[in-house]
């Protein structure tokens, strides 16, 4: 999912998002160290899920403390 997406939700969403794809991440972590998947790039493209929500995550904190 591109940035854009992930700015259209509210933080609530983004929070409950970043949880399910860090679940998601450890489970294909494990699947692929036991060797039952080969899901090296379902990995590589939930990491930079990850990424995304964690910076719009912070883009929107750091606009709020400018804020109060």
């Amino acid at each position: 999912m591109k940035a854009e997406k992930f700015r259209e939700l509210d933080t609530t969403e983004l929070e409950r998002q970043l949880q399910q794809v860090n679940d998601q991440l450890f489970h294909l972590r494990f699947q692929i160290r036991m060797g039952q998947t080969d899901g090296l790039k379902k990995y590589r493209g939930l990491r930079k899920d990850r990424a995304r929500i964690e910076t719009v995550l912070n883009e929107r904190r750091k606009a709020e403390s400018k804020k109060g």
